[in-house]
């Protein structure tokens, strides 16, 4: 039998307990453990490196920090109580509200090609797949293969939940990427994070004018497919607006042309895009080489946090 340690356990037990207990009870546990976690780990260090780069050192301040802290916590506890929630009504209608760019998802979709939205991990990306999965009939991703095995379970069973068809980035008979364009062929959609090069093999781009890799999975498939790409983006609103709670945005068709300037542009949506809303960035991973050989330097045992789709499919 496969060993279950202490992190998986406590993410079983989040999708059991968290949607049974009052919401705004669990809301401020989470916000408060999130305070708490903001000031101090080596994750905390990773997101002040990379939100040095967004906004400069000087305004990484300790508030930022901890706004960004609190929307992960956010994050993970929607994560936790969506298989309760999904499908539910009020809920979709309040999702509506705070979409931008729906008729660019229309219109790839009315030419009959597929659409292809490649976002980074920003806000609740799986709030926003559960909106595009409720209106569009779901769409097709690719996961990382997580360890132990318990754990990459219970995520494709939630995304499974939720209306995404989840296919492992390793470990399966095929590739996933024959797969993605088999969708694409149908006229459908594909999902596929972006700015995490979970393999290390990824194409060169500047990303906030620092040199990095980002999965080539979406580029290489519109320039294969001839399907549209598109960049979206998922964020909280500022609740003093008085506003919907989630925003998600969909851009115009990302000109696609090579392999490297399709990538480019595409890492130059995603900068414009965080930049707007660095506290929704859920970057505590290393995202630049320098920062991968810091963490490897400093904590060389440290496991990334699970969870995130990859696109890195090809």
């Amino acid at each position: 039998m496969e060993r279950i340690d202490l992190a998986t356990a406590g993410y079983l037990a989040g999708w059991k307990l968290v949607g049974k207990l009052p919401a705004g009870w669990t809301a401020a546990m989470f916000a408060s453990g999130a305070d708490a976690l903001s000031q101090q780990g080596a994750g905390m260090e990773m997101l002040r490196r990379n939100l040095t780069r967004v906004v400069s050192p000087t305004k990484v301040t300790r508030a930022l920090v901890r706004d960004a802290t609190r929307s992960y916590a956010r994050y993970w506890h929607e994560v936790f109580r969506l298989p309760q929630l999904a499908g539910e009504q009020r809920l979709m209608r309040e999702l509506d509200v705070g979409v931008e760019g729906r008729a660019h998802i229309d219109a790839a979709l009315d030419k009959g090609r597929g659409l292809i939205l490649t976002l980074p991990h920003s806000g609740n990306w799986d709030m926003a797949g559960m909106w595009l999965a409720h209106h569009y009939g779901g769409f097709a991703t690719v996961a990382e293969r997580v360890k132990p095995e318990a754990l990459f379970d219970a995520f494709v069973d939630f995304r499974e939940q939720l209306g995404f068809e989840v296919l492992p980035l390793t470990g399966a008979a095929t590739p996933p990427f024959a797969r993605l364009k088999e969708v694409l062929a149908d006229g459908g959609i594909v999902c596929l994070m972006g700015e995490r090069d979970l393999k290390g093999s990824g194409v060169k781009v500047r990303f906030f004018g620092e040199g990095t890799t980002m999965p080539a999975g979406p580029a290489k498939l519109a320039m294969e497919t001839d399907a549209q790409l598109a960049v979206a983006h998922s964020w909280y609103p500022d609740p003093a607006a008085r506003g919907p709670r989630w925003g998600f945005l969909v851009s115009a068709p990302v000109e696609v042309s090579t392999l490297e300037a399709t990538a480019q542009r595409v890492a130059d949506e995603f900068a414009a895009n965080i930049a707007r809303h660095p506290q929704d960035w859920h970057a505590l991973q290393p995202i630049w080489p320098a920062d991968a050989q810091w963490r490897n330097a400093a904590h060389p045992r440290r496991r990334q946090a699970p969870g995130g789709e990859s696109g890195g499919a090809a």
